[in-house]
């Protein structure tokens, strides 16, 4: 059973907020440092302008364009994550 159009992009607003929140927990873990949640939340703030958007999207390939933000996203949080990683261990010494 499918729900329609408005409640799927009401879904993506949701899992878009707590995919930002995810993004946060390993700072607030102290598993990664401040290069990491500035990172993340940069970028994040434009995922979320995309969720936003979703609601009426300027045209028919709106939804194409956020998924391929999305897989960029994705791999830029590891990448912040990654660094972060590093510059750590060239704190420590």
């Amino acid at each position: 059973m499918t729900h329609g159009v408005v409640y799927t992009r009401w879904q993506i607003l949701f899992y878009t907020l707590l995919l930002i929140a995810a993004t946060i927990l390993p700072f607030a873990t102290g598993m990664s440092g401040l290069f990491h949640v500035g990172g993340a939340l940069v970028p994040g703030a434009g995922f979320l302008a995309y969720a936003i958007r979703i609601f009426k999207p300027p045209d028919r390939l709106f939804p194409m364009r956020m998924f391929n933000y999305s897989i960029v996203y994705l791999m830029a949080l590891f990448g912040f994550l990654l660094v972060d990683h590093y510059l750590a261990m060239l704190m420590l010494g």
